[in-house]
């Protein structure tokens, strides 16, 4: 017998979950349960570093969201009625049902962000293929519902959530000893007999261990720009928010066992393989007949007359080379179309960048314009940028002018597709001088005295490691214990 957890917040619920990826997995796997999920809100940021971790150390990957839900549409945006949502938890059968998780996610933000990315019943059973649905946490719309009174309501959105998803539609249990779980709890389960709908249990874990909520709430009043001693901050109203083992998961709901056990029937039917590394590129749009590496060698043939006005050995040689190399890992097209939007740019007077970082190793794309660094006058590596003995896709850096990048956006847009263009979010993580800062302000402490102790960090170093090696930081917390 084991359980499975089905609703886990990693690093990547932002400034509101506190598990981290790697000891997810560890935590996962001390435990001997054979599958997790990851159900961040509104994002699917953490899911790929997630799947890769969890497979390496022979854990199923479930691959989860908690969505905002709107109970009207994700077009209403007029006032305060339409910022409250409700919560769901969406988790992937399939491939089908990870691809349908990305558009919900993507259509969240693109068309329901509303204080938050939200979807609708609409939307949700547009891409429902592939998708297990879960009814959350108390801010789901069942438990909301039965707790304001609507009983009959909540029934009548069961019968229409199992009207489109069918078995694969399961009530949600959960205990964190709070009394409005312990209100709602019986009438979830007497929801679920009375609509011949399976529950599951599930534990909201924001944090990996119980001693790690103090923590937690500090870095929800990071979020909130409040402090610690703040009666009205915003805050979880126990420290039962972690990842349990299956014998405390027991020990909540050993008197509903099934909860327990339809945790591993619905890991059984979660079976998603994401196709990772391989190279997906687009195609440059060629008259018929032509071909991308014949093109791209006819340009760089044009490029060597343009930038040095013969052909020399030296030149040759190393443009074979480059080019064999293009060639056999398939990225003709990709220099095309980066030639392509950089030529837009110089044409319409868009400044652009001369060339950084290893693709200024390239002879290609010095010859296609892409950068104006000769790499032959300067001894740049070309294996510096690609080499066939470490695969790995092409990344060309440009810089744009910033008052008329939008336009270069635009063009590739309209050339390319918008369904072919996206834009990539990064993300920062918070240095040990600004956590500093930040915790301290959290628990009251002066901003001249944080800022004394942060600068006893040096530039780029982690907390664990400046304790080793800079005895006044270390002095500072003994004494301060």
């Amino acid at each position: 017998m084991s359980f499975i957890h089905l609703h886990v917040h990693s690093e990547y619920s932002i400034l509101d979950g506190f598990l981290r990826v790697n000891e997810l997995i560890k935590r996962v796997k001390e435990f001997k349960m054979p599958a997790v999920a990851l159900t961040d809100h509104g994002g699917m940021y953490g899911i790929i570093p997630f799947y890769k971790r969890a497979k390496k150390e022979g854990i199923k990957p479930i691959i989860g969201v908690e969505m905002y839900f709107s109970p009207t549409s994700r077009f209403d945006k007029k006032g305060k009625e339409d910022a409250v949502n409700y919560h769901i938890l969406l988790l992937a059968k399939n491939f089908k049902g990870y691809q349908n998780l990305t558009r919900l996610v993507s259509i969240g933000h693109l068309e329901g962000f509303y204080y938050k990315p939200r979807i609708d019943m609409e939307v949700l059973k547009k891409y429902s293929e592939g998708l297990i649905v879960g009814t959350s946490c108390l801010k789901g719309e069942i438990p909301s519902l039965i707790l304001s009174g609507q009983y009959e309501r909540a029934k009548k959105r069961v019968y229409a959530f199992k009207e489109i998803f069918g078995d694969d539609f399961y009530i949600e249990l959960q205990n964190h000893h709070l009394p409005e779980e312990e209100r709602v709890i019986p009438e979830l389960l007497r929801l679920a007999k009375e609509t011949d709908t399976k529950y599951f249990a599930s534990n909201d874990a924001h944090y990996l261990k119980k001693e790690d909520a103090k923590a937690h709430g500090i870095l929800l009043c990071i979020q909130t720009q409040t402090t610690i001693s703040n009666p009205d901050r915003l805050k979880f109203q126990t420290d039962e928010f972690y990842l349990k083992s299956f014998e405390e998961m027991w020990e909540l709901f050993k008197d509903i066992p099934d909860a327990i056990h339809t945790t591993m029937e619905i890991a059984e039917k979660c079976e998603v393989e994401i196709p990772l590394g391989k190279s997906r590129l687009p195609k440059f749009p060629l008259p018929e007949g032509e071909d991308a590496f014949s093109v791209l060698k006819k340009k760089c043939e044009e490029g060597i007359e343009e930038k040095f006005g013969k052909e020399t050995p030296e030149i040759m040689e190393r443009l074979t080379r480059e080019l064999s190399v293009i060639k056999e890992m398939g990225f003709s097209d990709y220099f095309l179309i980066v030639s392509d939007f950089v030529s837009f740019a110089k044409r319409k007077g868009i400044r652009v960048g001369p060339g950084r970082g290893s693709a200024a190793g390239s002879l290609v794309s010095y010859l296609l314009g892409i950068t104006e660094i000769n790499p032959l006058q300067y001894n740049l590596l070309f294996e510096r940028f690609l080499n066939p003995q470490r695969i790995s896709l092409p990344d060309i850096d440009i810089d744009f002018s910033d008052e008329r990048r939008d336009e270069v956006i635009e063009y590739v847009r309209k050339k390319y597709g918008e369904d072919r263009v996206a834009q990539i979010a990064t993300f920062g993580r918070m240095e040990a001088r600004g956590v500093i800062r930040d915790v301290g302000r959290v628990l009251g402490y002066s901003a001249k005295e944080m800022d004394r102790i942060a600068k006893l960090i040096p530039f780029g170093m982690n907390f664990n490691d400046a304790l080793v090696n800079e005895p006044l930081l270390k002095k500072e917390m003994e004494s301060d214990e």
